[in-house]
């Protein structure tokens, strides 16, 4: 049993004690996410103190949401991560346990179990569940000569451990300005190595444990560990076929004080949606007077398949800097090098550029010259080859997907991105849910579902990137 004696002697009250112990058990695996907890008149019995002083604890973690408090069925701990309470967690200890899918459910242990089959008995698979670019999908990029001396002259200059290096920021500059009409000064731009290394900055310099931030609902921000180990506390902002709704963030900005959204606004991960210019503009002028900054995480505005797509960042519209603005080129040339930008004003940047000094005393010169080099002699044409070839994979996905589960999806045809987004038809229940999946196993297909995301909705976020064909087995 998780439960130990509650102290009467200690100075600490009794019911912060009970708040103690069930945080502590969830922390460290021995209270899992939605198991439901003894009942009050159990516990009061097991702690030997009032029934009263439990309900006051269960209460207290209910508001915080940890707990959820069912009538009628009793109290568990909240399987989401939507409005919990999170607590700062970056420590050398061993991290325990969070609420939220741990990874050991039936489904997660069988496809696991795939991927080691497949890898060893090297068997055709289709990982749909990834993220990431497929090898075949990578640039043919040539290598500059590069010296030792180069390396390191570049790794010793004061501007460029602090804020990049000066020419790959050049580059980025040019960038952006030529492929999206994004007009930034050289002093906003700081290099990192990836979009998460951004996230991280922005959570632990500007944020702090404790604060409310908004996430779109579903979202890929939802899956992160970084900002519960931040400390901090997710609402879910609800979005249509344009992103999300001014008018419901309006509404939860009345009952939550929102310290600062982060949205996905061109080819959103997981759904694909595009924001419209008009839901841009509504979107800044509401949080222009709500006083919450955005965080616009552009890693997917390059690859539309369609030329009268508007793929124009929300940066563009930000007339009054409340915008801070990641790119990254993982989703061009894979994850191997770490290379992307963020872009805030001068203020925002040094500020993060100096803790960042702090915690990894600059970054390495080489990824950076290799992005550089791919933005100015690669990248051009490279995205011109994955545009046909992701938009034919795109095709190719939705057609199989109708032809195998014929009615059992809603998917709306994908604009650009990676991701097939497919939601189940309202009769799906969850026991059919599963047979799909499992379906999908035998078939030799990995695939990531929308709870991971934090959709509420049975939903399947699919990889066309990995889709040339079905496997044969």
């Amino acid at each position: 049993m998780w439960v130990l004696p509650i102290s009467a002697s200690e100075k600490k009250p009794l019911y912060r004690q009970i708040i103690q112990l069930i945080e502590e058990g969830i922390g460290n695996g021995m209270l899992n996410a939605g198991e439901r907890l003894p009942s009050e008149r159990q516990l009061s019995e097991l702690l030997g103190v009032n029934r009263s002083t439990v309900i006051t604890a269960l209460d207290h973690l209910a508001d915080q949401g940890v707990l959820l408090r069912k009538t009628g069925s009793g109290t568990f701990v909240n399987p989401e991560k939507w409005g919990l309470q999170a607590y700062p967690v970056l420590n050398w200890s061993p991290p325990g346990r969070v609420p939220g899918r741990s990874g050991l459910d039936d489904y997660a242990i069988r496809a696991e179990a795939l991927r080691k089959k497949c890898t060893l008995q090297q068997l055709p698979l289709l990982d749909l569940g990834s993220g990431n670019i497929t090898a075949d999908l990578l640039p043919e990029q040539t290598f500059p000569e590069l010296s030792w001396y180069t390396l390191c002259a570049q790794e010793q200059d004061v501007e460029n451990a602090l804020l990049g290096l000066h020419s790959f920021r050049h580059a980025v500059q040019r960038h952006l300005r030529d492929t999206l009409a994004l007009e930034v000064d050289l002093d906003q731009i700081l290099i990192t190595s990836g979009a998460q290394q951004a996230l991280f900055l922005i959570a632990q310099t500007l944020l702090k444990p404790g604060d409310i931030i908004g996430v779109e609902s579903p979202s890929y921000f939802y899956l992160l560990p970084i900002f519960q180990a931040s400390g901090l506390r997710l609402c879910a902002l609800p979005i249509d076929e344009e992103g999300v709704i001014p008018e419901k963030l309006s509404q939860l900005s009345q009952k939550n004080r929102l310290r600062m959204i982060f949205i996905n606004p061109i080819f959103q991960n997981p759904t694909g949606y595009v924001m419209g210019p008009e839901r841009k503009k509504a979107l800044l002028q509401l949080c222009r007077a709500k006083q919450i900054p955005i965080v616009e995480d552009d890693a997917y505005s390059l690859l539309s398949f369609d030329p009268y797509t508007d793929i124009t960042p929300l940066k563009k519209y930000d007339r009054q800097q409340q915008v801070i603005y990641i790119g990254s080129l993982s989703k061009y040339i894979g994850n191997n090098i770490r290379a992307g930008w963020l872009v805030a004003p001068k203020a925002i940047i040094n500020k993060l550029a100096n803790i960042r000094q702090k915690i990894d005393s600059g970054l390495s010169a080489l990824p950076q010259l290799l992005a550089e080099h791919y933005l100015i002699n690669h990248m051009a044409q490279h995205t011109l080859l994955l545009q046909t070839q992701l938009g034919a994979r795109a095709e190719q996905l939705t057609r199989w997907l109708a032809q195998q589960y014929p009615g059992e999806f809603l998917v709306k045809k994908p604009l650009g991105g990676y991701f097939l987004y497919a939601r189940f038809t309202t009769a799906t229940t969850g026991s059919s849910l599963n047979e799909i999946l499992f379906d999908l196993l035998e078939k030799h297909i990995i695939v990531a579902r929308g709870d991971d995301f934090g959709d509420k909705k049975p939903a399947l976020r699919l990889n066309y990137a990995h889709f040339t064909t079905a496997p044969s087995r």
